[in-house]
């Protein structure tokens, strides 16, 4: 399934003025990230605000990327919550919609869960789906997080295929050496792209994908044709950007270059809320440096 797929672009939501999804902005930034090399999407994930979204809402827009991406990238729904049951019921209606590929489930967050129920959450959500569903191991984020033990224990589940994995190198390159062959694994964090991919990780799921698809791209394949000092020194161009799209809480500096570049008009919803004015300089700073 994820054979030959190196970048995905955890996509954000875009509101229109009245707060409902902006789905002609959408249609606009979907089209120009597939044109820049992005070759999956991750629907209401955490970076589209997924805490606030409705479940209709959600469900909309699983339907949209199904049809509106009609195969060109891969569409994976994001349906993980803390709660195994909404969970489940999400993963059914989601899994049953035409043109959705796979879904994503994150380690359940703030209850705190033992490893034992962590397990038999995903398990319940892989059973309970009609496609392959993708771990979404974020320690930093949900507290909880799969030690490498439990994650490969899942990993054996027929259901289970891929983790979007947001911890170190070093537990990359265990897991790749340790899982099923099929069994496909992501960085989550940008900044770790190329070292992800240099200890065994098929690719990234991506926030600066937004605005620097290409140039990642470059970096890959310098690294996969062997010029390491090529991907080396476009990975140590790309790193400040990517550092600088999260020093404010994303998606935040995400939405707001956006909307500087009129894609967007910027609009979160709460608690999420936009930067200020010295915020975005700073981070635009950045951005826009050579």
């Amino acid at each position: 399934m994820y054979e030959n797929v190196q970048i995905m672009t955890a996509i954000i939501t875009p509101f229109n003025t009245n707060g409902d999804v902006d789905y002609p902005a959408l249609d606009n930034l979907v089209e120009r990230l597939l044109k820049e090399g992005t070759q999956g999407f991750i629907v209401a994930g955490t970076t589209g605000e997924s805490p606030t979204l409705t479940e209709d809402e959600k469900i909309a827009l699983f339907q949209y990327f199904a049809t509106h991406v009609h195969g060109r990238a891969l569409v994976i729904a994001n349906v993980g919550s803390n709660n195994t049951a909404a969970s489940v019921k999400l993963a059914r209606e989601a899994s049953e919609i035409k043109g959705v590929n796979g879904l994503l489930a994150v380690t359940p967050y703030y209850n705190k869960p033992s490893h034992a129920g962590m397990i038999a959450h995903f398990t319940e959500i892989a059973d309970a789906s009609a496609v392959p569903v993708m771990l979404y191991n974020i320690p930093g984020r949900s507290v909880v997080g799969l030690t490498n033990e439990s994650l490969l224990k899942l990993a054996d589940h027929p259901n289970i295929n891929a983790v979007k994995q947001v911890t170190t190198p070093a537990d990359i390159k265990y897991i790749t050496a340790h899982a099923p062959a099929d069994f496909t694994v992501f960085t989550g964090e940008d900044a770790q792209m190329l070292d992800a991919v240099r200890a065994g990780a098929a690719g990234v799921i991506s926030v600066a994908s937004h605005f620097y698809g290409k140039q990642m791209r470059a970096c890959l394949d310098a690294e996969a044709a062997g010029d390491t000092a090529k991907a080396d020194a476009l990975m140590a161009a790309l790193k400040p950007k990517m550092q600088a799209l999260f020093m404010f809480p994303s998606p935040a500096p995400t939405k707001m270059y956006l909307a500087r570049r009129g894609e967007i008009n910027g609009r979160m919803r709460l608690p999420m809320i936009p930067l200020t004015d010295d915020e975005a300089e700073q981070v635009v700073s950045i951005l826009e440096a050579e």
